[in-house]
């Protein structure tokens, strides 16, 4: 953590425990994706309440491997369309490009980010294969309603969980509910091992698949491999994970309930403070997570009302200065991006209001695994309302 930076994203991510763990593996000299991983890969699958894990080197990369091996499982072909919300990740989209897939994007909501059922359910038609969803920083929209209607079409669901670990619907954790489910451990997420990521699935075909096209395209991590050394069967990428990774991200995920316990308390705080603040006028809105939902959080979204929009350039820059550090809703409406230009990604100029909205009204600062106290807190609710 730099030392100008009064409130970052996330402070003091790893504990003693953690460093000496990874310190015991790098003595092994063990580098390399062996059985630390295999164990972590058993653990998370077993946390979650599904059958298979593969780790990855990052949460890109089970984004990328989960669109590949969507691809070759179940057959996609080019220029079949994978629906995607307009406010997503980077490494969310491209996957379905380098896939040769064709993303349709819709329209998000402002009361919690995701994507819009309303406008998901007018998108599907014949060419639709899979919908990939982004929960949004801890959240997630209505999936029993969207998993109802695109079973009996037969529609592959993605869920990047990278942004909400550890999350319930319905007393279900968020990337169990599809064909795949993806995760990070970057640094400032519910868990981290600094880089990291994993793919779960129920389908065991799947699943070989995944460590198939995790490595190179070859059978080495399959019980029924042929009797040959090198035997390439798929096409593949590099994506494994480190063993240092692997014993790290397995030693948080021991404290994640209570990460997210503090988080949630953090987030009360801070939300309390603010409304409780002499200078408090609405300035903000704040997620409101679906009733059936507990959220993991990843970070307190803040939405600026439009009475207070033109401020936004004034109080980021002031926040900047007083050392708290800031992030845009993801990567807010993604067709105004750059690369979405050079790729014609909006051919038919859509109109999605409510990403622009977020994109340009949002913003969030982090929320500890620690307890914020008093003088932190104050300091923090004071440059959140001086404009």
């Amino acid at each position: 953590m730099k030392k100008n930076i009064f409130y970052p994203l996330l402070e003091n991510a790893f504990n003693r425990e953690d460093i000496q763990i990874a310190t015991k593996v790098i003595k092994s000299r063990q580098l390399t994706m062996s059985k630390i991983t295999k164990e972590f890969e058993n653990k998370f699958a077993r946390y979650l309440g599904c059958k298979y894990a593969v780790m990855v080197n990052s949460g890109s990369s089970a984004n990328l491997l989960s669109l590949f091996v969507a691809k070759y499982s179940y057959k996609l072909k080019y220029g079949d369309e994978i629906i995607i919300p307009s406010v997503c990740w980077s490494t969310s989209l491209w996957p379905i490009i380098q896939a040769g897939l064709k993303p349709i994007f819709v329209d998000v909501n402002l009361n919690d980010y995701n994507a819009s059922l309303e406008e998901i359910f007018l998108k599907i038609n014949n060419k639709t294969k899979a919908i990939l969803l982004v929960h949004v920083l801890g959240t997630s929209l209505k999936l029993d309603k969207l998993i109802k209607k695109i079973k009996k079409k037969k529609i592959l669901l993605i869920e990047d969980t990278c942004e909400s670990l550890g999350t319930m619907y319905k007393n279900k954790y968020l990337g169990t509910f599809g064909n795949f489910g993806t995760f990070s451990f970057y640094y400032s997420h519910q868990i981290t091992s600094g880089e990291g990521g994993m793919v779960v699935t129920n389908n065991k075909k799947d699943y070989n698949l995944l460590k198939i096209m995790r490595a190179h395209g070859w059978d080495r991590d399959l019980s029924n491999k042929k009797n040959r050394k090198f035997n390439f069967i798929n096409m593949g990428f590099n994506l494994r994970p480190l063993e240092v990774s692997a014993a790290i991200a397995q030693n948080q995920l021991k404290r994640l309930k209570n990460f997210s316990i503090t988080r949630q308390k953090n987030r009360n705080k801070i939300i309390n403070s603010l409304k409780n603040h002499p200078n408090w006028d609405n300035q903000y809105y704040f997620v409101k997570p679906d009733t059936n939902l507990k959220p993991s959080w990843f970070g307190l979204p803040l939405l600026l009302n439009k009475k207070f929009l033109k401020h936004k350039k004034k109080i980021l820059k002031n926040l900047n200065i007083k050392g708290i550090e800031t992030r845009p809703i993801i990567s807010g409406n993604f067709l105004n991006q750059s690369a979405s230009k050079l790729y014609n990604l909006n051919f038919d100029n859509q109109k999605f209001p409510n990403a622009d909205y977020i994109e340009k009204a949002g913003f969030f600062i982090g929320l500890h695994t620690k307890n914020i106290d008093f003088k932190k807190l104050k300091k923090l609710s004071n440059e959140l309302l001086k404009f």
